[in-house]
Protein backbone atom coordinates (compact mmCIF):
# COMPACT_ATOMS: atom_id res chain seq x y z
CA UNK A 1 0.00 0.00 0.00
CA UNK A 2 0.91 3.05 -0.98
CA UNK A 3 0.55 6.56 1.77
CA UNK A 4 2.08 8.32 -1.79
CA UNK A 5 -1.58 8.01 -3.60
CA UNK A 6 -4.98 8.42 -2.80
CA UNK A 7 -6.99 5.89 -2.20
CA UNK A 8 -9.39 4.74 -4.63
CA UNK A 9 -11.83 3.44 -2.19
CA UNK A 10 -12.85 5.24 1.44
CA UNK A 11 -15.17 4.16 3.80
CA UNK A 12 -15.66 5.70 6.95
CA UNK A 13 -17.23 4.08 10.04
CA UNK A 14 -19.87 2.58 7.23
CA UNK A 15 -22.76 0.62 9.22
CA UNK A 16 -25.56 -0.80 7.96
CA UNK A 17 -28.59 -3.03 9.14
CA UNK A 18 -31.58 -4.81 7.30
CA UNK A 19 -34.85 -3.92 7.95
CA UNK A 20 -33.07 -0.98 10.33
CA UNK A 21 -32.99 -3.89 13.09
CA UNK A 22 -30.50 -6.87 11.77
CA UNK A 23 -27.32 -5.25 11.75
CA UNK A 24 -24.94 -6.29 8.95
CA UNK A 25 -21.73 -3.93 9.45
CA UNK A 26 -21.02 -1.98 12.63
CA UNK A 27 -18.46 1.04 12.18
CA UNK A 28 -16.52 -0.76 9.62
CA UNK A 29 -13.58 1.64 8.10
CA UNK A 30 -10.88 0.46 5.28
CA UNK A 31 -9.51 1.88 2.45
CA UNK A 32 -8.17 0.12 -0.86
CA UNK A 33 -5.39 1.32 -3.28
CA UNK A 34 -5.11 1.15 -7.04
CA UNK A 35 -3.70 -1.73 -7.59
CA UNK A 36 -4.12 -3.79 -4.47
CA UNK A 37 -5.83 -7.05 -4.02
CA UNK A 38 -7.69 -7.12 -0.59
CA UNK A 39 -9.26 -10.01 0.57
CA UNK A 40 -12.25 -9.31 2.88
CA UNK A 41 -12.25 -12.58 5.58
CA UNK A 42 -14.87 -13.32 7.74
CA UNK A 43 -17.28 -16.31 8.45
CA UNK A 44 -20.63 -16.57 7.11
CA UNK A 45 -22.75 -14.18 7.97
CA UNK A 46 -20.44 -11.30 9.13
CA UNK A 47 -21.39 -8.40 6.77
CA UNK A 48 -18.62 -9.13 3.72
CA UNK A 49 -20.80 -9.20 1.30
CA UNK A 50 -23.03 -6.17 2.31
CA UNK A 51 -19.62 -4.35 2.30
CA UNK A 52 -19.08 -5.31 -1.08
CA UNK A 53 -22.44 -4.29 -1.81
CA UNK A 54 -22.12 -0.84 -0.22
CA UNK A 55 -18.55 -0.30 -2.64
CA UNK A 56 -20.60 -1.36 -5.41
CA UNK A 57 -23.02 1.48 -4.97
CA UNK A 58 -26.11 -1.30 -4.66
CA UNK A 59 -26.68 -0.13 -0.75
CA UNK A 60 -26.07 2.50 1.00
CA UNK A 61 -24.84 2.92 5.03
CA UNK A 62 -26.73 3.53 7.55
CA UNK A 63 -24.32 5.90 9.19
CA UNK A 64 -20.49 6.46 7.81
CA UNK A 65 -19.60 7.69 4.24
CA UNK A 66 -17.84 6.30 1.14
CA UNK A 67 -15.83 7.89 -1.30
CA UNK A 68 -14.95 6.11 -4.84
CA UNK A 69 -12.60 7.57 -7.68
CA UNK A 70 -12.47 11.19 -4.83
CA UNK A 71 -16.06 11.44 -5.02
CA UNK A 72 -18.80 10.74 -2.50
CA UNK A 73 -21.09 8.28 -3.68
CA UNK A 74 -24.76 7.81 -1.98
CA UNK A 75 -28.01 6.77 -2.94
CA UNK A 76 -28.76 10.63 -4.29
CA UNK A 77 -25.43 11.38 -6.53
CA UNK A 78 -26.33 7.90 -8.36
CA UNK A 79 -29.18 9.35 -9.41
CA UNK A 80 -27.10 11.93 -11.39
CA UNK A 81 -27.50 9.59 -15.26
CA UNK A 82 -23.53 10.84 -15.73
CA UNK A 83 -22.62 9.98 -12.46
CA UNK A 84 -23.50 6.79 -12.43
CA UNK A 85 -22.75 5.94 -15.96
CA UNK A 86 -19.20 6.74 -14.94
CA UNK A 87 -19.11 4.83 -11.71
CA UNK A 88 -20.96 1.78 -12.99
CA UNK A 89 -18.79 1.69 -15.74
CA UNK A 90 -15.55 1.47 -13.42
CA UNK A 91 -16.60 -1.01 -10.85
CA UNK A 92 -17.61 -4.53 -11.61
CA UNK A 93 -19.56 -7.04 -9.25
CA UNK A 94 -18.90 -10.70 -10.05
CA UNK A 95 -22.22 -12.20 -7.55
CA UNK A 96 -21.75 -15.17 -5.74
CA UNK A 97 -25.35 -16.49 -7.17
CA UNK A 98 -25.01 -16.25 -10.89
CA UNK A 99 -28.52 -16.88 -11.32
CA UNK A 100 -28.83 -13.21 -9.96
CA UNK A 101 -26.59 -11.75 -12.81
CA UNK A 102 -26.79 -13.81 -15.80
CA UNK A 103 -30.59 -13.19 -17.20
CA UNK A 104 -29.90 -13.16 -20.97
CA UNK A 105 -31.59 -15.52 -23.97
CA UNK A 106 -28.01 -16.53 -25.10
CA UNK A 107 -24.48 -15.89 -23.40
CA UNK A 108 -23.59 -13.56 -26.27
CA UNK A 109 -26.88 -11.02 -25.42
CA UNK A 110 -25.54 -11.36 -21.70
CA UNK A 111 -22.12 -9.93 -22.31
CA UNK A 112 -23.20 -7.37 -24.83
CA UNK A 113 -25.68 -6.22 -22.10
CA UNK A 114 -23.09 -4.02 -20.26
CA UNK A 115 -21.46 -2.30 -23.41
CA UNK A 116 -24.70 -1.87 -24.62
CA UNK A 117 -25.91 0.41 -22.22
CA UNK A 118 -22.77 2.41 -22.37
CA UNK A 119 -23.54 3.43 -25.74
CA UNK A 120 -20.54 2.03 -27.60
CA UNK A 121 -20.07 1.40 -31.29
CA UNK A 122 -21.72 -1.87 -32.66
CA UNK A 123 -18.13 -2.40 -33.89
CA UNK A 124 -16.41 -2.14 -31.02
CA UNK A 125 -18.77 -4.14 -28.71
CA UNK A 126 -18.46 -7.15 -30.92
CA UNK A 127 -14.68 -6.38 -30.89
CA UNK A 128 -14.84 -6.47 -26.86
CA UNK A 129 -17.17 -9.57 -26.62
CA UNK A 130 -15.24 -11.58 -28.60
CA UNK A 131 -11.88 -10.61 -26.46
CA UNK A 132 -13.41 -11.41 -24.02
CA UNK A 133 -15.32 -14.67 -24.83
CA UNK A 134 -11.38 -15.72 -26.32
CA UNK A 135 -9.99 -14.64 -23.09
CA UNK A 136 -12.36 -17.11 -21.01
CA UNK A 137 -12.57 -19.50 -23.36
CA UNK A 138 -16.42 -19.64 -23.82
CA UNK A 139 -16.30 -18.97 -27.32
CA UNK A 140 -18.53 -22.21 -27.97
CA UNK A 141 -21.14 -20.88 -25.78
CA UNK A 142 -21.96 -17.98 -27.25
CA UNK A 143 -25.79 -18.87 -28.72
CA UNK A 144 -26.29 -21.21 -25.71
CA UNK A 145 -29.06 -20.65 -23.42
CA UNK A 146 -27.43 -19.42 -19.86
CA UNK A 147 -29.80 -21.87 -18.22
CA UNK A 148 -28.08 -24.85 -19.96
CA UNK A 149 -24.81 -24.14 -18.86
CA UNK A 150 -22.74 -25.55 -15.74
CA UNK A 151 -22.27 -23.87 -12.94
CA UNK A 152 -18.41 -23.20 -13.53
CA UNK A 153 -19.59 -21.95 -17.25
CA UNK A 154 -22.24 -19.86 -15.73
CA UNK A 155 -19.40 -18.10 -13.67
CA UNK A 156 -17.18 -17.80 -17.00
CA UNK A 157 -20.17 -15.85 -18.43
CA UNK A 158 -20.80 -13.71 -15.54
CA UNK A 159 -17.48 -12.46 -15.50
CA UNK A 160 -16.92 -12.45 -19.37
CA UNK A 161 -20.43 -9.33 -18.71
CA UNK A 162 -18.24 -7.68 -16.02
CA UNK A 163 -14.48 -7.70 -17.77
CA UNK A 164 -16.42 -6.81 -21.11
CA UNK A 165 -16.86 -3.13 -19.58
CA UNK A 166 -13.06 -2.80 -18.71
CA UNK A 167 -14.09 -2.18 -14.77
CA UNK A 168 -11.04 -0.48 -12.86
CA UNK A 169 -12.16 -2.15 -9.82
CA UNK A 170 -13.72 -5.78 -9.68
CA UNK A 171 -15.79 -6.96 -6.69
CA UNK A 172 -15.76 -10.84 -6.13
CA UNK A 173 -18.42 -12.24 -3.67
CA UNK A 174 -17.39 -15.69 -2.65
CA UNK A 175 -16.28 -16.23 -5.79
CA UNK A 176 -15.45 -19.99 -5.92
CA UNK A 177 -18.61 -20.87 -4.41
CA UNK A 178 -20.61 -24.05 -5.85
CA UNK A 179 -17.65 -24.66 -8.43
CA UNK A 180 -15.62 -27.65 -9.02
CA UNK A 181 -12.00 -28.40 -8.55
CA UNK A 182 -10.82 -27.36 -11.84
CA UNK A 183 -13.02 -24.47 -12.21
CA UNK A 184 -12.46 -23.18 -8.59
CA UNK A 185 -8.55 -23.30 -9.99
CA UNK A 186 -9.16 -21.57 -12.88
CA UNK A 187 -11.08 -18.78 -11.07
CA UNK A 188 -8.23 -17.99 -8.52
CA UNK A 189 -5.99 -18.23 -11.91
CA UNK A 190 -7.77 -15.60 -13.54
CA UNK A 191 -8.27 -13.80 -10.36
CA UNK A 192 -4.44 -13.68 -9.83
CA UNK A 193 -3.45 -12.91 -13.58
CA UNK A 194 -6.07 -9.92 -12.99
CA UNK A 195 -4.34 -8.32 -10.58
CA UNK A 196 -0.92 -8.81 -12.23
CA UNK A 197 -2.20 -6.44 -15.12
CA UNK A 198 -3.10 -3.95 -12.58
CA UNK A 199 -6.71 -4.74 -11.97
CA UNK A 200 -7.65 -3.42 -8.14
CA UNK A 201 -9.75 -6.79 -6.34
CA UNK A 202 -11.79 -6.75 -3.55
CA UNK A 203 -13.37 -10.57 -3.03
CA UNK A 204 -15.46 -11.93 -0.02
CA UNK A 205 -14.17 -15.40 1.23
CA UNK A 206 -14.39 -17.13 4.44
CA UNK A 207 -11.85 -19.53 2.56
CA UNK A 208 -8.72 -18.95 4.21
CA UNK A 209 -6.33 -20.38 1.07
CA UNK A 210 -8.42 -18.26 -1.21
CA UNK A 211 -7.14 -15.13 0.25
CA UNK A 212 -3.32 -16.64 0.92
CA UNK A 213 -3.15 -17.38 -2.72
CA UNK A 214 -4.51 -13.78 -4.52
CA UNK A 215 -4.63 -11.40 -1.86
CA UNK A 216 -1.95 -8.35 -0.26
CA UNK A 217 -4.16 -7.48 2.49
CA UNK A 218 -6.57 -8.62 4.44
CA UNK A 219 -9.67 -7.34 6.42
CA UNK A 220 -11.00 -9.84 9.17
CA UNK A 221 -14.54 -8.92 10.14
CA UNK A 222 -15.84 -10.33 13.38
CA UNK A 223 -19.10 -12.12 13.64
CA UNK A 224 -20.19 -8.95 15.64
CA UNK A 225 -19.80 -7.38 12.21
CA UNK A 226 -17.19 -5.21 13.52
CA UNK A 227 -13.52 -4.93 12.24
CA UNK A 228 -11.78 -7.55 13.88
CA UNK A 229 -8.14 -7.26 12.21
CA UNK A 230 -6.26 -5.94 8.49
CA UNK A 231 -2.87 -6.87 7.73
CA UNK A 232 -0.99 -9.08 5.11
CA UNK A 233 -1.88 -12.63 4.49
CA UNK A 234 1.02 -14.15 6.32
CA UNK A 235 0.50 -12.37 9.39
CA UNK A 236 -3.45 -13.06 9.34
CA UNK A 237 -2.82 -17.11 8.48
CA UNK A 238 -0.45 -17.10 11.51
CA UNK A 239 -2.63 -15.29 14.31
CA UNK A 240 -4.57 -18.81 15.51
CA UNK A 241 -6.35 -16.99 18.56
CA UNK A 242 -7.62 -14.20 15.45
CA UNK A 243 -8.57 -17.32 13.16
CA UNK A 244 -10.59 -18.90 16.32
CA UNK A 245 -12.14 -15.47 17.40
CA UNK A 246 -13.36 -14.79 14.11
CA UNK A 247 -14.62 -18.47 13.77
CA UNK A 248 -12.52 -18.87 10.77
CA UNK A 249 -11.38 -22.10 12.02
CA UNK A 250 -12.24 -24.20 14.96
CA UNK A 251 -10.61 -25.20 17.85
CA UNK A 252 -9.50 -28.80 16.55
CA UNK A 253 -8.35 -27.71 13.60
CA UNK A 254 -4.62 -28.26 12.64
CA UNK A 255 -4.44 -25.22 11.03
CA UNK A 256 -1.02 -23.72 11.18
CA UNK A 257 0.35 -21.84 8.17
CA UNK A 258 1.04 -24.55 6.22
CA UNK A 259 -0.67 -22.60 3.71
CA UNK A 260 1.77 -20.11 2.89
CA UNK A 261 3.72 -22.13 0.78
CA UNK A 262 0.89 -24.25 -1.12
CA UNK A 263 1.11 -22.51 -4.20
CA UNK A 264 3.92 -21.47 -6.97
CA UNK A 265 2.95 -17.63 -7.06
CA UNK A 266 5.17 -14.69 -6.05
CA UNK A 267 2.67 -12.62 -4.04
CA UNK A 268 4.51 -9.06 -4.29
CA UNK A 269 2.83 -5.78 -4.80
CA UNK A 270 1.55 -4.52 -8.25
CA UNK A 271 1.03 -1.35 -8.75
Amino acid sequence: MRSDSEPLLVGEGLSYSYLERFPALEDISLEVHRGERLALLGANGCGKSTLLKILAGLVFPDRGSYRAFGEEVSEFKLEDEQFSRGFRARVGFVFQNTDAQVFSPTVREEIAFGPLQMGLEPNEIEARIDDVMAMLEIGDLAERAPFQLSAGQKKRVAIASVLVMNPELLLFDEPTAGLDPRSRHWLLELMTELGRAGKTIVFATHELEQQEWIANRCLVIAEDHSLLAQGVPEEILADRELLLRANLIHKYSHHHGALLHSHPHERGHHG
